[in-house]
């Protein structure tokens, strides 16, 4: 799934654009002009969402990596659940 992917879910289930968000957390104070504000756990902004909004961590992720400045163009990386390579080879 991509960044804009993950985005365009988000809003599709809140309501709410990556603006939004970007204003409800200046609000509680998890971010200032330059990304997070020093101490602020990531665990705090997934708690906020998860309770306010019923993301799960996938989408929670999406959002901090939006509040942190994530760079355009890249996405995040998403694991698959399931066995990897080296469980394969034994």
């Amino acid at each position: 799934m991509t960044f804009q992917a993950y985005l365009d879910n988000i809003q599709a289930k809140t309501g709410l654009s990556p603006n939004d968000f970007r204003r409800l957390a200046a609000k509680r104070g998890f971010v200032g002009s330059n990304g997070l504000v020093e101490g602020i756990k990531v665990s705090d902004i997934v708690n906020w969402l998860a309770n306010d909004y019923r993301l799960g961590r996938g989408h929670a992720m999406a959002i901090v990596a939006l509040l942190k400045g994530r760079p355009r163009g890249r996405a995040p990386t998403v694991r698959k659940t399931g066995s990897s390579r080296s469980d394969k080879a034994r």
